[in-house]
């Protein structure tokens, strides 16, 4: 399979564009960094896996799109505010029979690139796989899980099978799912609870269930996502989601997440699309979200102070 996945130089991108040239796929991991584009095209992409092995994976990289040409599957893995401007970027890659899997975090990137190529071409997903971007070309993966797949209509496609397998002959286990919103849900609550808590803390995963007020705190959160998805019709319970949150931080000794990388680098966060998400969906259902709105504030301050001093 021909595949373009854009965000590739990022620690996502480069892991599963990494696994799925190793596989024997066709890929290209899109990048406006040139520096990963010069590291991973003279020296390769280079995985570092919890085991402690550092595979040194041969797969092409570029800034042009319109140099690769039409390809089966776009894998996008971008920052959602920079959704709109890689999709347009993107379209000499998108053929008639092209589809555009989103594996972006947060809400409402979907409808971001339907607006652009149309709905037809978009299917949705999530993944619970762990990355952090070491440096140009280099990236580890210390985290382990599962990945979703669907529609946006819940009908089995033959598209979303041929992704699945792909994805799974890549050894990224894949599950295809009919109702993908309420896993993208699942997925929204951990990122709620975990990314601006470790990005405000300076937390690695493990820790954040090692201090109870971080707890407490995260537990919070969750309460509000959980009442808001309950208003909006969503499949979410919370106790399944808290035990499925803490065990998966316990496991993840050592990880990173974005957000936190993304404060440590003086990058813009997601916050707008994670806990703004559930400030705005509460505002629509009329359900409090004062934690949630709080972690808004406060992530919006820092990254405003840093950003201005960046300037």
């Amino acid at each position: 399979m021909r595949i373009a996945i854009l965000g590739g130089g990022g620690a996502m991108g480069g892991i599963f564009g990494g696994y799925l040239a190793r596989a024997g796929n066709d890929v290209t991991l899109i990048d406006v960094s040139t520096a990963a584009i010069s590291a991973i095209n003279e020296n390769g992409l280079t995985i570092e896996e919890k085991d402690g092995s550092q595979p040194v994976i041969k797969v092409a990289a570029s800034d042009d799109p319109s140099s690769v040409g039409p390809v089966d599957l776009i894998v996008n893995f971008v920052k959602c505010y920079h959704t709109e401007a890689a999709i347009r970027a993107a379209k000499p890659m998108i053929a008639a029979d092209t589809a555009i899997l989103s594996l972006q975090n947060g809400w409402g990137n979907a409808p971001r690139i339907a607006r652009i190529v149309g709905e037809d071409k978009v299917v949705v997903g999530l993944t619970y796989h762990g990355g952090t971007l070491l440096g140009p070309g280099r990236v580890k993966h210390p985290g382990v899980g599962m990945t979703f797949v669907g529609e946006l209509s819940g009908k089995p496609t033959k598209r979303l099978e041929t992704i699945a397998d792909t994805l799974r002959a890549a050894g990224l286990e894949t599950t295809l799912s009919d109702h993908i919103l309420n896993e993208v849900w699942k997925k929204l609550a951990l990122n709620c609870c975990t990314l601006p808590t470790s990005g405000l803390l300076g937390f690695l995963s493990h820790e954040l269930v090692a201090h109870e007020s971080a707890t407490k705190l995260m537990a919070a959160i969750l309460r509000e996502v959980a009442d808001v998805a309950k208003a909006k019709g969503i499949a979410l319970d919370y106790d399944e989601r808290w035990s499925a949150i803490t065990s998966l931080l316990e496991k993840a000794i050592g990880g990173k997440a974005s957000m936190l990388q993304d404060v440590e680098a003086r990058r813009q966060t997601e916050i707008e699309v994670i806990n703004g998400a559930i400030v705005e969906a509460g505002k629509e259902v009329g359900v409090a979200t004062p934690y949630n709105q709080a972690m808004v504030w406060l992530v919006e301050a820092l990254q405003s102070k840093y950003l201005a001093a960046k300037a």
